[in-house]
């Protein structure tokens, strides 16, 4: 029998030629580190079938007494020796559980089978992945759409404070943005558009370009765009990081419906306030155009105006206020839809948010496709 020079913690050691008992004494914690590690250090690890930890006797262990051991143990396993654990407690047992794991080396997966066939299977799984997202979406709208039903058949259900909020949130405090943009992408248009037009002698119709372009599509599409990067995501953070606080779960625990509470003032404040935006920045956008109209090719305000008059009619207007309320619904259908999904940890929120920006640019984008194919087919 051996032992360490240190009585909180030593090491009684009983072996024979072709077996070894080591039995921990005492507090194996850290402060008491260098005198077992001395102990353990003096082991032969080579030569014995058979090794086994009796920790019956532990007062105390932590982890570094549970490194020690581990270490010992892959030492002698090394040499030869099968090691078992006797005599641990469960929290003891957890704990050399867990410092064993931790030492395992991570190995990088490598890529395996045909490139070729891997990419399609990646392909098929994101397919798959995009079908069930989008069937959740569906189901969400049909929640949202009945929660809108309740609150119109009872009014009172409305929450008019949380509504008005939020339209001065994704609204009113968004105007500076929008209209910042919309000029400077009505500028660019029209100087563009003008300087490839006077290569046909036909610059006057620059004041066409920027008219229809901007008040059909440009306008209200960049609009949606920029409310779905900066609303959009907001909501989903705000909804996520609600989540994660367990406050949706408390307010089902006191009776709230989350959908009335949460996404129905969101909703409307977004069906109002989009085309709001819209408008603004197109007017915005005509602007932009009608100074390098004016500045490019010395056409006065008046004659702008009266061209502009010339080249829109009512539809081209109206297209755009027929799309602004969709695409109001879509962002934040989307925007509380992946709020929803948070789960886990705040990494979530982060995923959570930047997925929401993408379906909601990407759905805006199709579904105007889609508006301007119908459009065309209607004559409109």
């Amino acid at each position: 029998m051996a032992g360490a020079a240190q009585s909180e913690a030593w090491l009684d050691v009983s072996e024979d030629a072709s077996s070894l008992m080591l039995r921990p004494q005492g507090d194996w914690i850290v402060r008491h580190a260098d005198a077992v590690d001395k102990a353990l250090q003096a082991i032969d690890p080579y030569g014995r079938r058979a090794a086994t930890f009796d920790l019956s006797h532990i007062r105390k262990l932590d982890t570094t007494g549970a490194w020690l051991i581990h270490r010992t143990s892959t030492a002698l396993q090394r040499g030869g020796a099968v090691v078992t654990v006797a005599g641990a407690s469960s929290p003891q047992a957890t704990l050399l559980h867990a410092v064993a794991k931790a030492d395992q080396p991570m190995h990088a997966t490598r890529p395996y089978g045909n490139p070729f066939v891997n990419v399609v299977v990646r392909m098929g799984a994101a397919l798959e992945e995009a079908g069930h997202t989008l069937r959740d979406l569906v189901a969400f709208l049909g929640l949202i759409l009945e929660t809108l039903g309740k609150t119109l058949v009872n009014p009172r259900r409305m929450r008019a404070t949380s509504t008005v909020y939020h339209m001065e949130q994704a609204g009113l405090n968004a105007v500076p943005i929008v209209s910042l943009i919309s000029f400077l992408i009505g500028a660019v248009l029209a100087f563009q558009g003008s300087e490839q037009l006077k290569r046909f002698g036909g610059e006057i119709f620059t004041v066409n370009l920027v008219a229809v372009s901007f008040l059909r599509e440009i306008g209200i599409l960049m609009t949606a765009i920029m409310v779905a990067g900066r609303s959009g995501s907001a909501f989903t953070a705000q909804i996520g990081s609600m989540k994660l606080r367990e406050e949706i779960d408390a307010m089902r625990t006191l009776g709230l419906d989350p959908m009335e509470v949460l996404v129905l003032p969101r909703v409307i404040a977004l069906i109002v306030m989009v085309p709001i935006l819209g408008f603004i920045g197109a007017m915005m956008g005509l602007l932009g155009g009608g100074l390098v109209v004016w500045m490019e090719l010395g056409m006065s305000p008046q004659m702008y105006l009266v061209r502009l008059n010339e080249a829109v009619d009512v539809w081209d207007a109206g297209v755009a206020f027929i799309k602004a309320p969709v695409f109001g619904l879509l962002i934040a259908m989307i925007g509380c839809f992946e709020g929803m999904k948070v789960e886990g940890s705040a990494e979530s929120v982060g995923q959570r948010t930047t997925a929401s920006v993408v379906e909601g640019i990407f759905i805006v984008i199709v579904v105007d496709a889609l508006f301007s194919i119908m459009f065309v087919k209607l004559g409109i």
